[in-house]
């Protein structure tokens, strides 16, 4: 009974996710910052997608590590 006021991650869980979602955001921005016509420069089409998948690679890693303080 006294597991119900937990929350479902850690501390460093949610940690990781702040950072996956920063790294997310910055991927995006990287996107926009392309000069090229439609994106389809270096930083639209190369950098920004590697940085977005970096940040969702960081965000499966949030969810799956075990946090040893929550147990």
């Amino acid at each position: 009974m006294e597991n119900k006021n937990k929350l479902a991650f850690g501390r460093k869980n949610y940690i990781f996710m702040l950072a996956g979602i920063v790294i997310l955001a910055v991927g995006f921005f990287i996107m926009t910052l392309d000069k090229e016509q439609y994106g389809l420069g270096f930083m639209g089409i190369t950098l920004g997608p590697i940085v977005v998948m970096a940040g969702f690679i960081v965000e499966l890693f949030a969810i799956m590590v075990k946090d040893k303080t929550h147990e």
